[in-house]
């Protein structure tokens, strides 16, 4: 038996690899093996095949460590009394020291103190910091000797926004998959007017909020399709942009000419006509009339249209440098026909490079549009978030944060000091995957993400909270946590690294308090035990799923619901009710394999049988001799969502597939585009028909959850 290696055990664990995991029996400890730490060391950059290796890399972040005159970054509470003053140590060789602090508030006032120092100490601060982001400069000086080290200081309040803060009692809102959502006059796909047509709709109905999925930026071409796997987090799709609403449509004969082709109206009406999205051909489509409307955007920038452009220069100017470099990302994409960075020559791989610059000088039209894109995106977005505002809906627009980014993607192109090359991020073997699961997401490195104070982190909050009145966490857990594997091996090889989950609540924290908005965090799965007293802590929701929320007698009751959460019947990645009861989803992973064996089908469909039971149970609902019938399952939805309702759940979200009575769900985990068609089904209804249908109305029940704001 191979001899544990001691010295790379303490570097792993000095860099946050964790000696390893309990599984999701909650039973059995899985030990991370040296093989796994030595692989994800590499990964990091601090190759150790041998113990003197590893011993040598511990001495390099032990003297890196005690060098630092004041730590890069600190997140502390402004309730905590270490935010009272700054932490100061000297390097080795200097013993004592004149020190001067120099605190500039983000607001610009600045404050001065200093102190002789020995070795180590706390120097106070001549003012009690404001929450918000700070700048210390901190200078020792002693005799000849002058060292300057820089501090971002983040001053976090103790907790998220919560439901009480907002209005009494519950609230009840409708979630959906805006790709997937049908308007009369949409171009194949939901865009920002279905999501204004959405509001409405549930405004009137009494809803506080419409939840929607990610609406991060996607290439719209070929496989990359799914908004959990985006180009960039930062930014969003163009293909939500509704063409006939942007203001330059009214000044552009180009753009109108080709409205009115009868090519454009043709494939329009195929789109529209379409079961399942198009992406290619909706992006297409779309690009060609926005490129004429940026042209025309850009004709009028300094007559007519002087107003807009000066709108349109603050956006850009507070999204730089990230929105430029992705806006050159895209064109070169554009240009090579490879949405992967890694796919391109050379010198086109490095944003810094001349290549690149040459590039963006030469493209500066095409530039300047994807930026453009993003801005018509804010606006028509904005417009639905002060439509939810008229309304009265206290929350408004829900959006939704992935947990990663494609690897190829904007992100990792413009942070290649973040990401990390060489792993991918996933889940441990479970009882339903042997091997675990590689999403195919590159991780990102917690010590780089630290160094460069938490950048990449604060400009996604940033973004979604943008004219949001919640925002969901996917995969709240990566917070805490993030599995890697190496490439080349399994889940069985992969081993867990630890993230500064108190820096990343913190600032989650201040911006939920800067833009008065929810959290929740999506906490399905394995779930580490200190993970729920954090998000508890922090005042950030938990996600209750009925599918899930069972014990040995089969579906948890109402009361066991937590307060602090978002109850809803299902997820993107499960069923519909009708779906469920109807058990399509175990013929659904029949047809594409993920249940090959008769017995296995036979067992899922007698576990089904149990579980359909114990709901009516639950539910308080007799048998009845027609149980298959389209009346039964509106009639059993409205049951469930009355159930939700009367939980204690601060909020409930209605599935608008539900409410519809789909039946086929968007995305089944685990299987590609090959075998079923993820990210692509389209409502069987338009919002318009949900509007007109009394058999929908019927089905929200919800009637207790709605209420005057107490903001």
């Amino acid at each position: 038996m191979a001899r544990a290696r001691r010295y790379l055990g303490e570097l792993s664990r000095r860099v946050g690899i964790l000696d390893g995991y309990v599984d999701i029996s909650g039973k059995r400890v899985v030990p991370t093996s040296d093989v796994a730490r030595e692989a994800l060391l590499s990964v990091m950059g601090m190759d150790a095949p041998t113990e003197d290796a590893a011993r040598g890399w511990l001495a390099e972040l032990t003297h890196e460590a005690r060098s630092e005159l004041v730590a890069p970054v600190r997140v502390v509470a402004r309730d905590d009394r270490s935010a009272r003053g700054v932490p100061v140590q000297l390097p080795p060789g200097l013993h004592e020291a004149d020190v001067e602090i120099t605190l500039t508030e983000e607001a610009g006032h600045t404050w001065r103190s200093s102190a002789r120092v020995r070795r180590r100490a706390v120097i106070g601060f001549p003012t009690r910091v404001p929450y918000g982001y700070h700048h210390v400069v901190a200078i020792a000086r002693h005799g000849l000797t002058e060292l300057r080290a820089e501090q971002s200081l983040i001053v976090v309040p103790s907790r998220c926004v919560t439901p009480d803060m907002l209005f009494r009692g519950g609230r009840m809102g409708i979630v959906a998959n805006l790709y997937a959502t049908k308007r009369e006059h949409d171009w194949g796909v939901g865009d920002l007017t279905t999501l204004m047509l959405l509001v409405e709709w549930a405004g009137a109905r009494g809803a506080s909020f419409v939840g929607v999925n990610p609406l991060h930026a996607l290439y719209n071409r070929g496989m990359d399709i799914s908004p959990y796997s985006p180009v960039t987090r930062l930014f969003r799709n163009p293909l939500y942009i509704d063409v006939e609403v942007v203001p330059e449509l009214q000044h552009s004969d180009a753009a109108r000419a080709l409205l009115a082709a009868d090519a454009t109206r043709h494939e329009i009406a195929q789109l529209r006509a379409a079961p399942m999205v198009g992406y290619d051909r909706a992006i297409d489509l779309k690009m060609r009339v926005l490129t004429a409307l940026h042209e025309t955007f850009r004709s009028r920038a300094g007559t007519t249209g002087a107003s807009r452009a000066r709108d349109y220069l603050d956006f850009v100017r507070l999204r730089e440098p990230e929105l430029t470099r992705f806006a050159t990302w895209m064109a070169i994409a554009e240009s090579a026909g490879v949405p992967d960075w890694r796919q391109w020559p050379a010198p086109m791989q490095r944003p810094d490079d001349d290549a690149v610059a040459a590039f963006r000088d030469a493209n500066a039209a095409r530039v300047d549009l994807h930026r453009w894109l993003q801005y018509e995106l804010h606006r028509q977005l904005g417009e639905v978030a002060t439509r939810a505002r008229t309304l009265g809906m206290e929350i408004g627009v829900y959006q939704d944060l992935a947990i990663g980014t494609s690897g190829g993607g904007s992100d990792t192109w413009t942070f290649p000091e973040l990401f990390l090359r060489g792993a991918s991020v996933g889940a441990p073997p479970d009882p339903y995957s042997a091997l675990g699961q590689n999403w195919g997401l590159p991780p990102m490195d917690p010590r780089a993400l630290r160094q460069q104070s938490y950048r990449y982190w604060i400009q996604l909050l940033r973004r979604g909270f943008e004219h949001a009145g919640a925002l969901r966490i996917d995969h709240v857990m990566g917070l805490f946590r993030s599995f890697w594997i190496p490439d080349g091996a399994t889940g069985r090889d992969g081993a867990y690294m630890r993230f500064p989950a108190g820096d990343l609540l913190g600032i989650l924290a201040l911006e939920s308090v800067r833009h008065d908005a929810l959290v929740v965090g999506e906490d399905l799965g394995v779930v580490p035990k200190e993970v729920p007293p954090a998000l508890r802590k922090w005042g950030i929701l938990s996600s209750k799923v009925l599918y899930f929320e069972r014990d040995r007698r089969g579906f948890r009751p109402a009361k066991r619901y937590p307060p602090l959460s978002l109850a809803t019947a299902n997820t993107h990645d499960m069923a519909p009710i009708a779906g469920f009861w109807s058990g399509r989803d175990i013929d659904l992973r029949k047809q594409v394999g993920l249940v090959a064996d008769a017995k296995d089908v036979k067992r899922a469909r007698e576990e089904r049988a149990v579980d359909k039971k114990s709901l009516l149970r639950l539910l308080g609902i007799a048998a009845l001799p027609s149980f298959d019938t389209g009346h039964f399952v509106r009639t059993l939805t409205g049951a469930v969502h009355e159930f939700l309702c009367s939980s204690p759940a601060k909020l409930v979200g209605l599935s608008f597939d539900d409410l519809i009575a789909e039946q086929e769900p968007v995305n089944v985990p685990g299987v590609g585009p090959d075998k079923y068609p993820i990210w692509r089904r389209r409502t069987r209804m338009t919002v318009e028909e949900a509007g007109w249908s009394f058999e929908v109305d019927d089905t929200i029940r919800c009637a207790s959850r709605r209420g005057p704001a107490r903001r």
